[in-house]
């Protein structure tokens, strides 16, 4: 089986929870609350699944200037891959209770690591339940698999001087968060409000149909390609409030056939830590 690069449905998973080559990653969260998801992972959670503290497992908190939810180390993210099982083979799934946004931010950590065979729970733990499929309360007993130290490719993860350069050479940086966001009318989370001068709003939302579900493929590939107007997906780079969310615009970016777009890993809270930096509002 050539793996689950981008999405998976939960019926087909249903079907694989006994292969010892699959590892499944809860990654439920609450910016409101973090010790939320983890407190339901351990309540009940798909069989097998290990738990991913976005905060702790999918960041690097220690780093200042670099947003709410800093890139993390190559070395401390393998480590928890070891924790996991997770060899340089393993299937990994990812998902979570809301739309995927932080299933997204491992699916992302994992292919800027070279691992391909990773893919979301389309429909997260919401479908899962809904179509009666089993769960656990069970927790996995740990484990330890090898792997050979790797580093992120680099290429794809930039700072915010990077980004500036990105956008004076005419390249497009798309705002994955809500428009009432970008826009500057409303700030929950960050101290300033408003968009890096120069991006184009794609609320990550937009992924989704009604049911909470990707659209299909072709739907995402018209509307992103409407969207890039002939530019090529390599020239986009991708960002939203700490680097999060913007991982769902990369996931459907890849869904709909159009890898290679990158991240502005400290996003918009760590484009504001330097005050001099422009500041745009309105849409």
């Amino acid at each position: 089986m050539a793996g689950w690069t981008t999405l998976v449905q939960p019926d087909i998973l249903s079907m694989a929870l006994s292969r010892d080559d699959v590892v499944i990653v809860d990654c439920r969260f609450s910016l409101l609350d973090p010790a939320l998801g983890e407190q339901a992972w351990r309540q009940v959670h798909l069989p097998g699944a290990v738990y991913a503290h976005l905060e702790r497992d999918l960041s690097d908190m220690t780093v200042l200037g670099q947003g709410r939810h800093p890139w993390p180390q190559a070395a401390i993210f393998q480590a928890k891959l070891v924790q996991w099982g997770v060899a340089p083979d393993t299937q990994v799934i990812a998902y979570d209770d809301g739309d995927g946004a932080f299933a997204a931010r491992l699916w992302f950590l994992l292919r800027c690591l070279g691992h391909e065979k990773v893919a979301v729970l389309d429909g997260g733990w919401s479908r899962w339940v809904s179509l009666g499929l089993p769960t656990t309360s069970v927790q996995p007993a740990p484990m330890s698999v090898h792997r050979q130290q790797a580093t992120f490719d680099e290429g794809r993860i930039l700072d915010a001087q990077a980004v500036q350069t990105h956008l004076d050479d005419g390249g497009m940086l798309l705002d994955a968060r809500a428009p009432e966001r970008f826009r500057g009318e409303e700030e929950p989370l960050d101290r300033v409000a408003g968009h890096v001068p120069g991006a184009i709003n794609r609320p990550y939302a937009r992924n989704l149909g009604p049911d909470g579900r990707f659209k299909p493929p072709m739907q995402l590939a018209a509307e992103f390609r409407e969207l890039l107007d002939g530019r090529d997906p390599e020239e986009v780079v991708c960002m939203c409030g700490s680097g999060v969310t913007a991982c769902h615009n990369l996931l459907a970016m890849e869904r709909a056939g159009m890898r290679g777009a990158r991240l502005f890993a400290g996003s918009w809270s760590g484009w504001i830590t330097d005050p001099t930096r422009p500041v745009a509002t309105g849409a």
